[in-house]
C-alpha cells in the first residue's frame, strides 16, 4: 500500500453554496460541517472570512471547534490572493486559521479578466506576497489554488508551484475549473507536478464533461504516484455551479472499492461512510434538490432489482449484483422529521407545546424561562431556512444555544474607521405601484 495518503476536504458550503438558484441558510451549513465532522472529513471550505453574512457564523462554527462539538473537521476560508482579502479576513473573523488563496493561472483567465494589464509573472508576485503577509497574520496553513490549472501550461503549473511551496504553502489546490480534465490527463499531470515540485496536491473538479469523480480520483492516483499526499475536493451529492463538483460519496466509494485502487492507496483513516446515508439525505432537504434515483450509494435505486436476471441473483447473493453493502452506508429511514408544523403551532401557543415537542426528542429543559430562550432561537432558525427544522437542528439549537444565536445573528462589518462616516441615505425609490397611483393623480 501506498505511503502517502488521500483526504477528503469538501468545498459544498464554498463551491455548492455559489449554484445558481441554490444557498443554504446558516445554520444548515452549520449542520452539513458536524455531519461532515462525524464521516471523519478532514477539512470544510466553510465560506467566505470578507463576506459580511459570513462573519457570525464562520466565528460560531470556530467556537464550535473550541467546544469540542466539532472534534476533527478544520473549519477553512476561501479568500483571494490579495494582501487586502487576508487582512480584512483576519480582522472579520480573528479565530480563522486556515484558507486556501485563490488567483487565475491560464492564459485564457489572466487575459480574459485583466485585459492585458497582468502577466503570469505578476500572479505569482501577487500570490507571493498573499502567502507572505498570511503567515505574518498568524495563519497555520495556506493552500494556494491555481484557478484553471487544467488550462495552463505545465512548465507554468510547475513554476507557480514552486514559489507557492518557497512561500510556504501546505498545497497546491488544482483547479479543474471548467471541468476540462479527463482522467487520463489529469493523471500524468498530477503525477509529473508532484514528482517535479514534491507539494501535497488538492484536486478540485468540476463536471461539465461528466467527469469530476473520475478526474478527482485518476488525479489523486496521479499525485500519490507522484510521492506526496492528495486531497480531494468534494460537495454533498455534486452540488456545486453549472453541471457540479465531484460528489463526496461517489469519490470515496470509487477510491475505496474500485479495482485499480481498492487497498492499494491509503484512505484517511478517519472517514466513516456510514454517515453517508444522513449527511446525502440532509443535504438534500436543505438545498431543496432530491437525489437522483440512480445517484451512486444513496440513490433510490442504488440498490434496487427488477430485472428478472438480476433480482434472482441478487437474492441467491447480493455480492452477485451488489458491489458494497447498503448498510456500509448507514442507509435506513431518512432522519429527516418533519417538526416544523408542530414548532410553529407550540411556539405561537404557548411554551408548553413547545417543550412537549423536545420532550419525545429526549431533550429536557430545567424551567419554563429556558425553554422559552430556546423557543426564541428555534423561531428565528424557521425563519432563516424557511422550512420546518429537522430533529439534528432542533437538537443543535438546544444543545449550543449561545453558538446557535451567533451562527442565526446576520450583521454588517465596517471598518472601524468609516462607522463614524456614514452618510444619510437620500437617494428615493419609486415602486411601480406609487408611480401609477401618482398617475392616476
Amino acid at each position: 500500500m501506498s505511503q502517502n495518503s488521500i483526504y477528503i476536504i469538501d468545498v459544498t458550503n464554498r463551491d455548492g453554496v455559489q449554484t445558481s438558484q441554490l444557498g443554504l441558510a446558516k445554520i444548515e451549513k452549520t449542520i452539513i460541517n458536524m455531519y461532515l465532522d462525524q464521516m471523519g472529513v478532514f477539512q470544510s471550505e466553510a465560506g467566505f472570512p470578507t463576506t459580511n453574512h459570513e462573519t457570525n457564523y464562520l466565528t460560531g462554527n470556530l467556537e464550535l471547534v473550541e467546544t469540542g462539538a466539532i472534534k476533527r473537521l478544520r473549519i477553512a476560508g476561501w479568500l483571494r490572493a490579495i494582501k487586502a482579502d487576508i487582512e480584512l479576513a483576519k480582522e472579520m473573523v480573528p479565530g480563522i486559521e486556515h484558507a486556501n488563496i485563490s488567483i487565475s493561472t491560464s492564459p485564457q483567465m489572466i487575459n480574459g479578466k485583466w485585459k492585458g494589464e497582468r502577466t503570469f509573472d505578476d500572479v505569482i508576485e501577487m500570490m507571493r506576497e498573499a502567502l507572505a503577509r498570511a503567515y505574518e497574520l498568524d495563519y497555520k496553513t495556506i493552500a494556494v489554488n491555481a484557478e484553471d490549472g487544467s488550462r495552463t501550461s505545465m512548465e507554468d503549473l510547475i513554476k507557480f508551484t514552486r514559489a507557492a511551496k518557497e512561500g510556504g504553502a501546505v498545497r497546491i489546490r488544482y483547479c479543474d475549473t471548467l471541468g476540462y480534465d479527463d482522467p487520463f490527463t489529469v493523471y500524468d499531470r498530477m503525477k509529473t507536478l508532484a514528482e517535479e515540485v514534491k507539494l501535497d496536491i488538492e484536486l478540485h473538479c468540476h463536471n461539465d464533461l461528466g467527469m469530476a469523480v473520475a478526474c478527482s480520483v485518476a488525479g489523486a492516483k496521479g499525485a500519490i504516484d507522484g510521492g506526496v499526499d492528495a486531497y480531494v475536493n468534494t460537495t454533498v451529492n455534486g452540488i456545486g455551479e453549472r453541471a457540479g463538483n465531484a460528489d463526496l460519496i461517489s469519490c470515496l466509494l470509487a477510491i475505496k472499492k474500485s479495482s485499480g485502487l481498492e487497498g492499494r492507496y491509503h484512505v484517511d483513516p478517519n472517514i466513516d461512510l456510514t454517515n453517508s446515508w444522513r449527511l446525502a439525505k440532509y443535504a438534500s432537504y436543505a438545498f431543496g434538490v432530491p437525489i437522483p434515483v440512480n445517484q451512486v450509494g444513496v440513490g433510490r435505486n442504488a440498490f434496487a432489482h427488477e430485472s428478472g436476471i438480476h433480482a434472482d441473483g441478487a437474492l441467491k447473493d447480493r455480492r452477485n449484483y451488489e458491489l458494497y453493502d447498503c448498510e456500509e452506508l448507514g442507509r435506513g429511514e431518512p432522519e429527516i422529521v418533519e417538526t416544523g408544523r408542530m414548532i410553529t403551532t407550540g411556539a405561537y401557543g404557548g411554551v408548553k407545546g413547545f417543550r412537549n415537542v423536545y420532550d419525545r426528542l429526549e431533550v429536557e429543559f430545567n424551567s419554563d424561562e429556558e425553554a422559552r430562550e430556546i423557543l426564541d432561537l428555534v423561531r428565528l432558525a424557521n425563519v432563516t431556512t424557511g422550512k420546518p427544522l429537522t430533529e439534528d437542528e432542533l437538537k443543535f439549537v438546544a444543545m449550543y444555544p449561545e453558538e446557535a444565536r451567533a451562527i442565526l445573528t446576520l450583521s454588517i462589518y465596517q471598518e472601524p474607521k468609516l462607522k463614524d462616516k456614514r452618510t444619510r441615505v437620500t437617494r428615493k425609490v419609486g415602486f411601480p405601484w406609487e408611480k401609477a397611483q401618482a398617475e392616476k393623480h
